[in-house]
């Protein structure tokens, strides 16, 4: 027997078993890590649907001075002066605070199968809306003089009938969603209803499996 050699032999079967020891230990703290960061994750996660019919009305205030009203699982739409002004009562149906970015309007009935708008296309909201979770809040935009697609928008309004997609995220700026709404006018106003949601910065379960 070269007790060297067998020496030599056992140092490196123990080396080896450490290593696959370490290594499984490394693969289970980082699995845990990313359950950890998952579990986080889902517990800021913002999701806006349509208020209900028994909410309270939410008035909207535009910087130049013109308020609008906006009913329960409805909208506040006004022409003034030339100007198209809207307000859209949201209720935030997940566990985290939605912070709203901005909107576009579509000045047509969007289908489930049709895509978002880009994201560059999207109007910014001016200052930060934040709806908490459970609580209602509201998206409003407005189309004056100088704005791209004022008589398309006017026109819809004419028509009774438009669509918008709301973007919004977490408290930190993550986990963004688009959130499409149709919008119609009926004998009692304006009704509002979402039909789509789009993940922006996760993979989206209808294309990536």
């Amino acid at each position: 027997m070269d007790w060297t050699t067998a020496s030599a032999l056992a140092t490196a079967a123990g080396t080896l078993v450490l290593a696959g020891t370490t290594y499984a230990s490394v693969r289970s703290a980082n699995r845990a890590a990313r359950m950890a960061e998952r579990s986080l994750l889902i517990g800021m996660r913002p999701l806006l649907i349509q208020s209900a019919p028994g909410d309270p009305p939410l008035r909207a205030g535009f910087y130049d001075g013109v308020t609008i009203t906006a009913p329960g699982e409805g909208a506040g739409v006004e022409l003034i002066d030339g100007s198209i002004y809207i307000a859209v009562s949201l209720r935030n149906v997940g566990p985290g605070i939605a912070v709203l970015h901005g909107g576009y309007v579509f000045p047509e009935r969007r289908l489930t199968s049709n895509d978002h708008a880009p994201l560059e296309d999207f109007r910014l909201l001016s200052r930060d809306i934040y709806i908490p979770p459970g609580k209602i809040g509201f998206w409003q935009i407005a189309y004056r003089d100088d704005d791209a697609g004022r008589d398309d928008i006017r026109a819809a309004v004419g028509r009774g009938q438009f669509s918008i997609q709301v973007l919004y995220g977490d408290y930190e700026g993550g986990q963004r969603v688009i959130s499409q709404f149709g919008v119609m006018r009926n004998d009692d106003g304006w009704s509002l209803a979402v039909n789509r949601h789009w993940q922006v910065d996760r993979p989206d379960p209808r294309r990536d499996g």
